[in-house]
């Protein structure tokens, strides 16, 4: 293994050195396979089967993103632990190129639910809103003035591979509110001061549910604007929930709406295997 591979691999975490090279790191078999199943080619493949879980399902991985053309490089077990971030490595980490598009690029159905996340500051509560919104159904995420981007590799991971299954564009917030409002977009913004609860608004139009950072909430550049305005209701102590549980009430709500009216289908139950079965 050539030293400065590896050592380009942990560049990469730093985000000025992603942007520079327009490249990210996706680690893991979960996020891998998701990639893969959604068209994701990567450049680079880095592996160490003294690491894999099972040898089952992780020669697939290799021979895949060989087949697409990337390279692939066998590592011993020291040399990977110095590229990968996580804490429990599983042997399988790709390199590839940058995903995020820009709002010209979407493509939207007419009743289209967006998620619109603003200056959103640690990387877990961003992929966990992506994850949310996958399952949720929705249309595409924008990410406004991000604090933290949409490569880094802990979105990756708490997003459990969903950066790659909808469209994420990145754009700035006057930016984003002037194409929600060109495009005909409702924009919701959840206040403690909204009569409504979040389950009294009809979310089955073409909407965006708009959530701000952790520390500040959202700006008044969508707060001014907001069409529907919602509270999720709180019975204790606490006067706020972190922002991305705020996030997947009201996008689960949208969705149970959505169901009703016919314009989501729920799928299939998964088959029952037991306890301790996972993704992988």
């Amino acid at each position: 293994m050539a030293n400065p591979r590896v050592k380009h691999v942990v560049r990469l975490r730093q985000r000025s050195h992603r942007d520079e090279d327009g490249l990210m790191i996706v680690e893991g078999y979960r996020e891998i396979r998701r990639a893969l199943d959604h068209g994701y080619k990567p450049t680079a493949l880095f592996y160490c089967e003294d690491l894999w879980l099972r040898h089952e399902n992780e020669p697939a991985i290799v021979s895949e993103c060989g087949a697409l053309g990337a390279e692939r490089f066998a590592c011993t077990q020291p040399v990977f632990g110095k590229m990968a971030y996580r804490e429990r490595p599983d042997g399988l980490l790709a390199v590839g190129p940058q995903v995020a598009c820009s709002l010209a690029d979407l493509k939207l159905p007419e009743d289209a639910l967006v998620l619109v996340c603003e200056a959103i500051e640690k990387p877990g509560n961003l992929g966990t809103m992506l994850r949310s919104a996958d399952a949720s159904g929705v249309s595409a995420v924008i990410v406004c003035d991000p604090c933290t981007d949409i490569h880094n590799p802990n979105v990756v991971r708490a997003s459990t591979g969903t950066l790659f299954t909808l469209p994420v564009a990145v754009a700035g917030a006057q930016e984003t509110a002037d194409w929600l409002r060109a495009n005909g977009f409702a924009i919701l913004a959840a206040t403690p001061h909204a009569e409504k609860l979040h389950f009294e608004q009809n979310l089955t139009g073409r909407t965006a549910l708009c959530l701000g950072s952790e520390q500040y909430g959202l700006s008044d550049i969508f707060m001014k604007d907001a069409e529907l305005r919602v509270r999720i209701p709180m019975f204790g102590v606490a006067d706020s929930l972190n922002v991305s549980a705020a996030a997947t009430i009201l996008l689960a709500e949208a969705a149970r709406q959505r169901i009703l009216s016919g314009q989501l289908t729920p799928p299939p139950a998964e088959p029952w295997h037991g306890e301790g079965t996972h993704d992988h």
